[in-house]
Parts: C-alpha cells; structure tokens; sequence
C-alpha cells in the first residue's frame, strides 16, 4: 500500500504540473505509465491478480481525490466522465485504470482457463470491457485540450485491446488490422521523441509484432511460418504468445508427419508408426538449426531444454509400445528370437538422441564457464565459476557416454563403440585438466603436476586413435590446443611451487630479519605455520618386572585349611562374638 501511495504522489507531481495548462496542453503518459504500473505490481512474475489488486486500489484512491465518487454507501449511483471535466489529466487517467483492471482481469481468467474452459466465456466479456473503456478514453483525447501526443497514444491503446478481443474470438484479418494499426502508430512516435521514450514504443512493437505474422499465417500467409520460427529463436513472442507458437509449430508439424514412415540410422532401417515419435523426429533438424542459430547462451538453454522435454515424451511413447509388444510376444509361441526388434531399435536411437543432446548442452554450458573462468573477477564479494563446476559437467557428459555405449542393438556395431570409446578419452581428459586446475588453487603444486601428465597420457591416445576413425573428432574439443595449454600450465606451475617455497616463509620464522612480504596486511597473512610439522620427542620408558618368574612364595595351605575347617559352627560363633 505504502507503494502505491508512493507511485500515486510521482504521477500526482507531474499531473499538478499539467493541471492548469492551455488548450492543447493536457496530457497523459500512456504507454510508460501502464509498463511501469505492470512491472512494479505483479506482472514481472506473470502475476495478474496481483496488477488487478493494485488497479482496484488506485482507481478508489483517484475517485476520492477529484471528489468522484459512485454514490455512497447505500445507494450506487453511476458517473461517466466527460470531456467538460477535463480540466485535470487524472480524469484521464481514471478511464485508464479502469481499462487495465479488466485487461488484467481478462488475462488472469485466461491463464486459469487452461484448467477450467468454461472461464473462456468471462474473459471475452472482461476484453471486451477493457476494449470500451479504451474507446472511452480515445473518445474523450479527441477534446481539443489534449496534445498531439496522448490523442496518438490513445489511438494506439485502442487499437491494441481491440486486436486482443478479435486475436481470442479467432477473427484474425480484424485483429491483424487492429494490430497493424497499433504497430504503425508506435513506430511512428518512436521516430518522433527522445531515446527514452522510443525504447518503451519499440518494445511495444516486438511485443505485438509474433501476433501480426500469427494472424497471417491463420489468413492464409504460408510465409509466415518461417518469421514464426525466427521470432521463436530470437526469444519473441513471451508468455502466452509463446504457448501459441508451440502450438503451431506441432500443428505444422503433424500434418508432414503423414508421409514419414521410417527412419534410417547406422545402416539399418526402422518402420516408425508412432505418431508422436514420427513429429519428433519430423522437427529433429529443425530444433538442432534452431539451436545453432541461437541469439544467446540464454535462448540456446531453452531450446536444448524444449528438445530434451519432447524427446523424453517421445521415449515414454515408445517404452508404452514397447510393453504391448513384450506382452504379444509372450502370448505368442515363437519366443525370443534373439535379435533386436525394430521398435526396441527405434527406443535405442531416440535415446540415443537424448543422450547426445545432453552431451552438447553440458559441453556448451562448459564452454560458457571456462570463458567466464578466463576473465578478471569484477566483484571480490561475489562467488565466480570454479574448476568445480566443470568438473560436475564433465562427470555428467562422462555419465551419458557410458550409457550410449549399453545401447541395445549396437552392442556388435564395433565402430560406434570405438566412437564412443574415443568421445570418453578426450571429455576425461578435459575433466582430468579441470581437477588439476582445482589443486593449483590450493596451491598443491605436486598434485597438480601429476595430473597434468595424466591429461598428456589421455591426449596423445586420442592421437594415435584418431587416425583411424577421420570423422569422430570433427564435433569434440581440439585435443591439440588442451595440450599446448597443459604444456604452459606446468612450465608456469613449476615456476609457481619454486616461488612460493621462497616466499611462503611465516612471520614468526624471520622476526630479527626485515622483510617486505605485501601478504601480512591481506586477508590471510602468514603469520605462523599451521598444522605445525612433527617434531621428535623423547618416548616414554617401559618397565618389564623380569624377576618376578623367579621369585618361589611361601606356601599358604596351613590357613587355607583352618579357614574351611570351622564350618557352619564357627561361622554363627564368629556372628555372635562367641569365639573372640
């Protein structure tokens, strides 16, 4: 609320400013009032009923005020605003809040009715509400007391609500038209004010723009499906666009997927009657350019992401199928022929996809890390990359190649285990570099030199296998660069452990002896040497009583026996004093 309150007294400032202005001279910041409005209120986080709170509250807060109020609180008496009051832009601004609060609304109902249909029918009816109000609001910027600019930004806003109410009723050449129109409107005041103003019109642009080429391609622009597939690499279309373009795009491509009945791979062709898997390995070429083309590590993530969730769906497809056939082939009395069945074969090449795809993903989110494990840290405070993180990428890529060499159907296939074979070296390798990387750290010089040799070791067998298989490095790291590095990496580690014994000396260790060692006034001095090395001791003395299998004792059996003769007697006579 205190929030609220605090936005509400920024926009007041500005609208006092305004209030008494010329005719001509009112107006409204419509565009970076609402984007500023949505970001600061929920919808950073796609949190809608949160914006449609804010709006409830500021619209009280503006009725209250200009004196504007509904009636009381026993009667509701409705007002309209009209252009005779607009002496005060917050008028203005009053149908503004009320638009967004339905949009807001509308858009809160539409992400509930992917669960719940029958809400469709009440977010048309909030669109349509939001859509009057903005025609209310353009209405009354037509007054001569409004600029130039707001009657524009009016204009604009309008037609973007109504283009959102054709785009949901599916009427796309309306809301094409509309969106168009909005689109024109903002690329023109882009051109016309300052850089600050133009980056909000221009964002508006891209936003709406995915909508545009949607509306085509439902018109009948085949075109279009292309500048669909582009807006998805780039990151357009966010959010519930989003969704929409996925949707097309699995649309498209099952209407191919008619015509594809197998698949070929390592010289053995397979039937593919799944219609899932038929879709998936339709946009298999597509997704892998898409990924090559990627604008940013952030986009790439998504779409290795996006791959990996359709190719697992496609492996429960096929493992579903794959239980019929087992239970078929049981009931059967044909038995187990012994070869691998084509269904079983195309599971082996789907996973055998996913794995791959896993690999490139970690190896390209290990390249992001080492040029980021390259640079100067900026901020000491602040936990950078370590040998660590890559050593955990290495293991899983390590991890998915174990696993494509168990793959069943390629068990006898020995050029595709050598492949595989040859893949494990060089990624144990890189991993085997990352852990020495880590000892040089803590300054384990020894440690770290022997694994360094052991990256050599891997390296030059990867050499000497590598000419026979030509086309199995092509995809995988340059080995040749790892060993030039490796080779710096030790002259500058000898360099280091000669350094650092000469100048690791503890303060305690030269007190009579002046010596400038800047590291006494870092954060982690050398003040004394801990854990202290071990020192020799004098050790105790053992004594062994050898004489003692030596000495003969007096014999005790006299008072043994006088002891057992008293018996019963004597012992009631010893209780009682009788005896003493």
């Amino acid at each position: 609320m205190a929030a609220d309150k605090q936005n509400d007294a920024k926009v007041s400032l500005m609208e006092e400013n305004k209030e008494n202005l010329p005719d001509g001279g009112l107006g409204l910041e419509i565009l970076q009032i609402i984007k500023e409005s949505q970001q600061q209120h929920g919808l950073r986080h796609g949190d809608y009923q949160r914006y449609r709170g804010y709006c409830s509250r500021r619209l009280r807060r503006l009725r209250k005020t200009l004196g504007f109020k509904m009636g009381n609180r026993h009667k509701f008496v409705g007002k309209k605003v009209t252009v005779e009051m607009l002496s005060d832009n917050r008028y203005l601004l009053l149908v503004l809040m009320e638009a967004e609060r339905a949009w807001s609304y509308a858009m809160q109902l539409k992400q509930e009715a992917n669960t719940e249909p029958r809400k469709r029918f009440h977010l048309l009816s909030r669109l349509r509400k939001a859509a009057k109000h903005s025609e209310k609001l353009e209405k009354l910027c037509e007054s001569p007391r409004v600029d130039a600019k707001t009657k524009l930004e009016a204009q604009a806003y309008t037609a973007y609500l109504t283009g959102m109410v054709e785009f949901e009723l599916q009427e796309w050449k309306q809301a094409m038209e509309a969106f168009n129109k909005c689109k024109t409107i903002y690329e023109k005041l882009a051109s016309a004010f300052t850089e600050d103003l133009a980056v909000l019109y221009r964002q508006r642009v891209d936003e709406i723009s995915p909508n545009i080429r949607y509306c085509a391609y439902n018109i009948g622009d085949q075109n279009a499906i292309n500048d669909l597939m582009q807006m998805r690499l780039t990151g357009g279309g966010g959010g519930m666009m989003a969704e929409k373009l996925e949707a097309l795009i699995t649309q498209a491509r099952t209407k191919q997927a008619a015509t594809m009945s197998e698949v070929e791979w390592r010289g053995r062709t397979v039937p593919v009657k799944i219609d899932k898997a038929r879709v998936f390995l339709l946009g298999l070429a597509d997704n892998e350019a898409a990924i090559a083309q990627a604008a940013n590590e952030e986009t790439k993530e998504h779409l290795y992401e996006t791959l990996l969730a359709e190719c697992r769906d496609t492996i429960q497809a096929v493992k579903e199928e794959l239980k019929t056939e087992a239970k078929q082939r049981e009931r059967s009395s044909d038995g187990d022929t012994g070869k691998v069945s084509n269904l079983q074969y195309l599971h082996s090449y789907l996973t055998y996809i996913k794995l791959c795809t896993l690999v490139k993903r970690n190896e390209s989110m290990a390249h992001t890390l080492q040029a980021k494990l390259k640079e100067p840290e900026a901020d000491e405070n602040k936990r950078g990359p370590r040998p660590q993180d890559l050593i955990r990428l290495y293991d899983i890529i390590l991890q998915s190649l174990a696993e494509l060499s168990t793959l069943q159907g390629l068990e006898d296939d020995h050029a595709f285990q050598k492949e595989v074979s040859l893949k494990t070296l060089v990624y144990k390798a890189y991993r085997c570099f990352f852990i020495a990387q880590s000892y040089v750290l803590v300054k384990k010089w020894s440690e770290a030199l022997v694994l360094y040799e052991r990256v050599l070791k891997y390296a030059k067998e990867v050499q000497s296998k590598a000419k026979s298989l030509n086309n199995s490095l092509k995809d995988l790291p340059d080995v040749q660069e790892l060993i030039a590095e490796v080779n710096a990496e030790k002259y500058s580690l000898q360099a280091a452990a000669i350094l650092g014994a000469s100048l690791e000396v503890p303060l305690c260790d030269h007190l009579e002896t002046f010596r400038f060692d800047p590291s006494l006034v870092g954060k982690q001095p050398s003040l004394v040497q801990f854990p202290p090395d071990f020192q020799p001791i004098p050790c105790k003395p053992l004594f062994f009583d050898l004489a003692l299998n030596h000495v003969a004792f007096p014999p005790l059996d006299d008072k043994v026996e006088q002891k057992g003769k008293g018996g019963l007697t004597g012992y009631i006579k010893g209780i009682f004093g009788f005896g003493s």
